[in-house]
């Protein structure tokens, strides 16, 4: 009889904590969460906070999802070993909703990114990449997700930027002729039909999934949604901008809410739509430390699989090498640092070549003072780029640099970092460099900024001024000599006399290793200024002619001889020193 009793008690109690349980497990069904990331390359410790995140979101809420506005298969050794195969894998443990293209999607070419796509389980979205004559693009350009009663539409914008900013020559057929197009000149009418056709479908929100970014100096995601309407949200990438909440008015004077998370999951965002409000918030990663187990499991599983070979050391460096400074702003796309010095002379001097040359947009990571890993390398230069050596004339070197330095001082990853040469940059004259439509080099059509460039003569190990029409050796790497990257078409002109497939992290370990001694030392402990900006005053007109420049040093040494008597302690210019 005790027995019955104290089963029947322990029944009811039993029964008590279910029902308990049941009340205190009703989900919120209302409100819908999306949590957001862009820019993450290849920061895989992210993915198991954002799956931790979503998993706990899941306890109240029943309607939570993840979406990424591109830019996650690159970015450090681990996306280059596995050209993006383990990023995907991480993000088919994590499952999104929907998945944007950033331009580095591409850096691994189409056929990689194609089979990247066979094993996503949520296929990338792009509204404005296609093949040219295709009336569809090559992407479904939107997908609808719905959330309860309620239907997101999710549409993917890529930078148009992107032909020509990740491995041109894929866009190309064997003749040299562009066969894929990101629809530049139709980015914003190619946008508007999306919307309106996500719409007419029954999508009770529009959400732009865009790769743009707020900083660029055409085809802004603040252009498109000024040039657009009926968008709600923008999940914005590209730019690895930290916004948290902005409203911006469309093309009919609504407000649209665009927000970004900053790049290498910085943060975490949560996009949280109710009935009469859309919020948004940032959840810094330094700050949230849950993660998922299983995802914790297959990132130690990737580590353990590639970390024989990335972990080795290589070197020692007695001093930190940026591409940031202290306070996290990023310098090489508008700056020259110690570590864009140290890639520059690699290429130079591996190359046996006048000039060395590597782009800011080409140098990713840091190598803090310490061993140097093969991955810390790999870390900087994780495109797999090869070097190539090829003969240009001064002329298409100028050309090369006025159009490195068009967007100065906004960042731009053509910002030059050079070895063997020095130039000056007139911060007063406007760009006048012109490009087609997909912002590829077709001339300058007034002043140029560049001026007093001098090559390093390697006999007398003093700088020379450039001669125009005289062939110079140039070291950089693939992606640009034989890609004309970064809309460089004046390097056509030029003449490949090396390309053996050394790839750029050879080339850097090798200088480091024998050129070195395998110790970056005190000579990159600051960066070395190549590149002088000036305001152009008292500057000499570096276009002048043999004649005009004599006239003026006769002209200038009779007028300004009291001058100088006077002022002899005055900075002159470098023109009247060098005279």
């Amino acid at each position: 009889m005790k027995k019955r009793i104290f089963a029947s008690i322990v029944c009811f109690a039993m029964i008590c904590s279910i029902l308990t349980s049941a009340v205190f497990a009703v989900k919120n069904t209302e409100d819908i969460v999306i949590i957001y990331e862009n820019d993450v390359h290849c920061a895989v410790d992210g993915y198991s906070k954002i799956s931790a995140l979503k998993n706990e979101l899941k306890q109240t809420y029943e309607n939570v999802g993840v979406v990424s506005s591109g830019d996650y298969v690159q970015g450090t050794s681990l996306g280059a070993v596995s050209k993006g195969e383990y990023i995907v894998n991480l993000m088919n443990l994590v499952g999104y909703d929907a998945v944007g293209l950033g331009n580095h999607e591409f850096d691994f070419r189409i056929s990689r990114l194609d089979e990247l796509v066979d094993i996503m389980n949520t296929k990338p979205i792009c509204c404005n990449f296609q093949k040219i004559g295709q009336d569809e693009t090559y992407f479904k350009p939107y997908s609808i997700v719905s959330y309860g009663e309620v239907d997101i539409a999710y549409i993917g914008v890529i930078t148009p930027g992107t032909i020509s900013s990740s491995s041109p020559a894929q866009f190309k057929d064997e003749n040299g002729d562009f066969i894929f197009t990101f629809n530049p000149l139709d980015l914003y009418s190619i946008v508007q039909r999306n919307i309106d056709s996500a719409i007419a479908e029954g999508a009770d929100y529009v959400i732009a999934l865009s790769h743009l970014g707020d900083l660029e100096p055409t085809h802004s995601v603040l252009e498109l949604i000024e040039n657009v309407s009926g968008l709600d949200i923008v999940l914005d990438g590209h730019s690895h901008s930290v916004i948290e909440n902005r409203l911006v008015e469309d093309k009919l004077g609504n407000n649209v809410v665009l927000t970004s998370t900053g790049t290498k999951f910085q943060n975490i965002g949560k996009l949280t739509i109710s009935s009469d409000s859309i919020t948004t918030e940032l959840i810094s990663t330094d700050k949230y430390n849950n993660t998922d187990p299983a995802v914790d499991a297959y990132i130690k599983q990737i580590n353990d699989e590639y970390s024989q070979i990335g972990n080795r050391k290589i070197a020692y460096s007695q001093y930190d090498l940026i591409t940031h400074d202290k306070d996290g702003n990023r310098l090489v796309r508008n700056a020259e640092t110690n570590l864009g010095d140290l890639c520059a002379d690699a290429f130079r001097v591996i190359a046996d070549a006048d000039i060395g040359y590597v782009n800011g947009g080409g140098i990713r990571s840091d190598i803090k003072a310490g061993d140097i890993t093969f991955n810390d390398i790999l870390s900087v230069f994780p495109f797999n780029n090869q070097l190539v050596v090829s003969e240009l004339s001064g002329q298409t070197i100028k050309d090369m640099l006025e159009m490195s330095v068009m967007n100065w001082p906004i960042e731009d990853g053509s910002f030059p970092h050079v070895s063997g040469i020095t130039f000056s940059v007139d911060k007063s004259i406007p760009s006048s460099v012109t490009i087609d439509e997909n912002a590829f080099f077709t001339g300058v059509d007034g002043e140029y900024r560049v001026y007093d460039i001098k090559i390093l003569d390697k006999k007398s190990g003093e700088y020379k001024p450039i001669e125009l029409d005289k062939k110079y050796t140039f070291a950089s790497h693939n992606y640009y000599l034989l890609e004309y990257g970064s809309g460089m078409a004046m390097l056509a002109d030029g003449t490949v006399i090396r390309n053996d497939g050394t790839l750029d992290v050879e080339v850097l370990e090798k200088y480091i290793l024998e050129e070195l001694s395998g110790v970056v030392g005190e000579q990159y402990k600051e960066m070395s200024q190549n590149v002088f900006f000036t305001d152009g005053k008292n500057e000499d007109n570096p276009q002048m002619s043999d004649s005009n420049i004599s006239l003026l040093v006769i002209t200038s040494l009779i007028s300004l001889a009291g001058v100088i008597y006077i002022s002899k302690k005055q900075h002159f210019s470098r023109s009247f020193l060098y005279i």
